[in-house]
């Protein structure tokens, strides 16, 4: 769900718990830029392996973008934080299919935890329309 909180700024929602307790938007068009936040696999995925955490944080990504008037395609750079280096390749193979033509500027960070412990990936992405 978008809001449009001024002719500049629209704010989309996915609807997640953590935007209420925290105060943040899912994504943030301001202007022709969209910032969306840090987004990691949604409850379900406590089994899933790096690869397809990665597949289900960049669908919600892509949502996201599309709420905003953007895709893909507009998207400009990536922040990938992971628990663990190991999983480099896995992501990096989720991160090609949905970014292979476009190849925006990308850095992957390892981080000791995530919010719950069994996420393994998060993903921001920063596009320009």
């Amino acid at each position: 769900m978008s809001t449009k909180v001024s002719s500049e700024r629209v704010n989309v929602s996915s609807g997640g718990a953590y935007e209420g307790i925290f105060g943040y938007s899912r994504a943030v068009r301001a202007g022709n830029d969209v910032h969306v936040s840090g987004t990691c696999a949604p409850v379900g995925h406590e089994k899933s392996d790096a690869y397809t955490q990665a597949r289900a944080a960049l669908a919600i990504i892509e949502k996201a973008l599309t709420e905003a008037g953007a895709s893909a395609a507009d998207v400009v750079r990536t922040v990938v934080y992971l628990r663990d280096i190991n999983d480099a390749e896995d992501v990096a193979r989720a991160h090609l299919e949905t970014f292979d033509k476009i190849r925006p500027a990308s850095t992957l960070v390892q981080v000791t935890s995530m919010l719950r412990p069994w996420q393994k990936v998060e993903i921001e992405a920063y596009a320009r329309i």
